[in-house]
């Protein structure tokens, strides 16, 4: 249960001294090896994502099941001794297979929709992603680890996507600075980063799927007003031809 609770801990980064508030030494080659470790481990996460969100597709398996089974086995990643990589290497893939199924209904709908609108998302999510996670790497060292207790009070979907966002530079410092602590987990970092990343790209898909009802609806509503207006003109034009 001390792995369990430990990722859930956000005090965590509130405990530092003021000695190591003032150092900001750059990323050693150690920490540099490690978030390489975890961003390879993120890639195949996602994958393993698209590849449930794929299966759900096929056979519709994406549900409350498949929510339940996710927590299941993050809970069980969490419990399990770093000692055990394959194992929890395993277990973060699972993960992230079930995460894709329970997030396939959303996908489906939007393939559905428009199949732009999901590569959009995701092509989105990944800039994102990458723009603001390097711009975590190059800051000084905690410069942004004093968001997260602002970042938590997000609640609508515009601003969950900001605090989503904002967590993505908040974790990778953190992934950094326990790094630098010693803490080298790397499917335990890779799994608080595919959490940012999904919930970023959730957020993105369904502002995207509504926009995309809404122009849409527009569209529809503005070519039933040009259809009236046409039968309108149309009934006058056959008055004048009747009058005459």
């Amino acid at each position: 249960m001390d792995a369990f609770t430990s990722f859930f801990d956000s005090q965590s980064r509130n405990i530092w001294s003021y000695d190591t508030l003032k150092n900001f030494r750059q990323i050693s080659p150690i920490v540099q090896a490690h978030l390489k470790q975890v961003y390879l481990t993120l890639c195949c996460a996602l994958i393993a994502s698209a590849v449930g969100a794929y299966l759900h597709i096929l056979w519709n398996i994406g549900g409350y099941l498949t929510t339940f089974a996710c927590l299941g086995t993050i809970i069980w990643l969490l419990s399990t001794p770093p000692c055990e990589e394959q194992k929890r290497v395993s277990l973060l893939m699972a993960s992230a297979v079930f995460e894709g199924a329970s997030i396939g209904p959303l996908i489906d709908l939007a393939i559905q929709i428009d199949p732009s609108v999901l590569v959009a998302s995701f092509v989105g999510t990944a800039l994102a992603f990458a723009c603001f996670s390097g711009a975590a790497m190059l800051a000084r060292r905690r410069e942004y680890l004093y968001l997260g207790g602002l970042l938590s009070s997000g609640v609508s979907i515009y601003l969950g996507l900001l605090v989503f966002v904002g967590y993505m530079i908040v974790d990778t410092q953190d992934t950094i600075e326990k790094a630098h602590l010693g803490d080298l987990d790397y499917v335990k970092h890779a799994l608080t980063l595919f959490t940012d990343f999904v919930a970023v790209f959730v957020r993105i898909l369904i502002i995207m799927v509504i926009e995309k009802f809404s122009r849409e609806e527009r569209e529809k509503e503005e070519k039933e007003r040009l259809n009236h207006k046409a039968i309108a003109e149309e009934l006058y034009a056959s008055n004048l031809a009747l009058e005459t």
